[in-house]
């Protein structure tokens, strides 16, 4: 059996990115950009828009990508938990040396990890993970050192790339290198997911999508961020297989049709 879809086809050493999203058909991946999914009252009205056949699909998905790449990092953006305007975490000076927080800072390991990119320091954190999966905070080196000295006292891993923001390319690299990830699955928003496409690291792509609308300039998508350059293509995609469910929601997983030439 080969096990060529199992790593990126552009010759990088990283992990492969699978893109997993749930969207309405305009493409929209939330209600509003001022409510968090994670709360109560938007994701029950989030869910009432899901026919029955969702939930089948969902698992579906899941157990499909299981079994294609055994994926053990699952990436989310600092959006999923915070406001967009929420500022870093009021934190009382550190007295460690900037040199010591500018390290990576793994102080265990785990068969799973749930790293989320938040480079500004946003996010107070109350549950680290279990004995399956770990939380792993994505930093840079303009990330607030209170915030990293916090971290390393509530014993919270962190990977530290790029200098004025989150360098996606190079933790890539560290994820791989230092945690032994052949494949991520990105369940992030549209911000990170675009963020991705715009660094061209995209491998693969799970799109649910359900029969209802939302709408609204500014509503979060599946992939936004930054527009096109003018005289820039669109990333071309293969379609893998379509499945159909039985009230017409619709599971489409696509692989980012890169020229081969390139590897």
């Amino acid at each position: 059996m080969t096990t060529d879809h199992l790593f990126p086809r552009d010759g990088s050493i990283r992990p492969r990115v699978v893109v997993s999203v749930t969207a309405t058909a305009d493409g929209r991946v939330t209600l509003n950009r001022a409510e968090r999914l994670l709360d109560e009252g938007p994701n029950l009205r989030w869910r009432t828009a899901w026919p029955p056949d969702v939930d089948d699909l969902l698992a579906q998905r899941s157990a499909a990508i299981d079994e294609r790449h055994h994926p053990t990092v699952v990436l989310e953006g600092s959006g999923t938990f915070v406001a967009d305007d929420d500022g870093p975490l009021d934190l009382p000076d550190t007295s460690m040396a900037a040199e010591d927080l500018w390290t990576d800072f793994l102080p265990h390991r785990s068969p799973r990890w749930f790293a989320v990119v938040d480079g500004r320091g946003r996010v107070n954190w109350t549950h680290k993970g279990d004995a399956e999966t770990s939380l792993l905070v994505i930093a840079s080196r303009s990330t607030p050192l209170p915030y990293l000295a916090h971290l390393r006292r509530e014993q919270i891993p962190y990977l530290l790339a790029g200098v004025h923001r989150v360098d996606l390319e190079s933790v890539l690299t560290k994820i791989h290198r230092q945690l032994g990830a052949d494949c991520l699955v990105s369940q992030a928003g549209g911000g990170l997911n675009g963020a991705l496409l715009r660094a061209g690291l995209v491998d693969e792509l799970h799109v649910i999508t359900i029969p209802a609308l939302v709408g609204g300039v500014g509503t979060p998508s599946i992939m936004d961020g930054l527009p096109l350059e003018p005289g820039s293509l669109p990333m071309q995609l293969r379609t893998i297989n379509v499945k159909v469910g039985a009230h017409g929601t619709i599971w489409a997983h696509y692989e980012v049709a890169r020229d081969r030439s390139r590897n």
